[in-house]
């Protein structure tokens, strides 16, 4: 038991530590080279099925009748997706920007979605899980909308028109973000039971979501290896997700704060689901921009441990 705690505790370390180790291993030794191209594709299909995994078990566990709009939500919603808007068309107008990797790094920082874990850290600081879970479904909405009107514009894709690659990034988009909602409140609906049993299985949650974030780590780490990009223009990118991360949770909890909702709206703006972001990163933008997306899981978890240390201090002062 002492050990599952440990690697409970250690966890986004520990992942990290063995998406960046894991690639180095795996690229330095020789008879392996065959296959990097294989694993490459593998990567690419058993990516987004951890992400519809965790979403799918997350929203089995939500039960509709609890869900409820509140004010704070139209704030966040028309801050994340009005800065996300705000950015492409900045993009749009300047196609030569010197700054569009670093523009992009923000923009998936600023689209993410709320993490799936979001509603664990909320129960454990005292918010509103219920407040928290109805954000993660906007959210996914909005961006399941967005990305795909945007991002071609943004970002074109060599040899298709505008349609052509809109509709490409739909397919890709919908069924991670939208899928995993519609076929939870279609087993819940036709078969409760199985639902139940589902949603009981979060800890299962957990698992994937270290074996998805490690994925993800390898990948940016290859990212980061076969750029050409400047490093200075890296080190932006780390900068970038740095500046998204504390403005977000601060916005947050600010209009949080006018609600009697601060810790909830806090987390629904600033925890994010990041394995979806370097997911993003690298398969709809400048591949090198999934470092924003990695270096925001590792500022946003820091947050969310000083919040735990510090409401733990507050509960148990002695």
């Amino acid at each position: 038991m002492k050990i599952v705690q440990f690697l409970k505790d250690w966890t986004l370390i520990i992942a990290i530590l063995a998406g960046i180790g894991g690639y180095f291993v795996y690229v330095s030794i020789p008879w392996l080279a065959p296959t990097h191209a294989l694993a490459r594709e593998a990567v690419a299909i058993v990516q987004p099925l951890l992400i519809f995994a965790m979403l799918f078990l997350t929203f089995c566990k939500i039960d509709p009748r609890q869900l409820r709009l509140r004010r704070w939500h139209l704030w966040l919603l028309l801050l994340q997706c009005g800065a996300f808007t705000a950015i492409a068309l900045a993009l749009i107008a300047m196609p030569g920007s010197g700054l569009r990797v670093v523009l992009e790094g923000a923009m998936i920082c600023l689209i993410c979605p709320t993490a799936t874990a979001g509603a664990v850290i909320t129960r454990k600081l005292g918010g509103d899980v219920s407040g928290i879970t109805a954000y993660t479904i906007l959210i996914n909405l909005a961006a399941a909308m967005l990305i795909p009107a945007l991002v071609p514009l943004v970002h074109p894709n060599p040899g298709m028109t505008l349609w052509s690659s809109s509709l490409l990034i739909l397919r890709r988009v919908f069924p991670l973000l939208l899928l995993p909602l519609l076929a939870a409140m279609a087993i819940k609906r036709t078969t409760p039971r199985l639902g139940e049993r589902i949603g009981r299985l979060q800890g299962l949650t957990f698992y994937l979501w270290a074996v998805a974030l490690a994925l993800a780590m390898a990948v940016t780490t290859r990212s980061i290896v076969h750029t050409d990009v400047a490093l200075s223009t890296q080190l932006w990118l780390v900068a970038v997700s740095l500046a998204c991360c504390a403005v977000q949770f601060w916005l947050g909890r600010k209009i949080g704060m006018r609600y009697g909702d601060k810790i909830t709206a806090g987390q629904s703006f600033g925890q994010k689901n990041t394995v979806l972001a370097i997911w993003m990163g690298y398969t709809f933008f400048t591949p090198v921009t999934a470092i924003a997306g990695g270096f925001y899981s590792i500022w946003h978890n820091l947050v969310n441990s000083y919040q735990l240390y510090r409401h733990k201090k507050l509960q148990n002062p002695d």
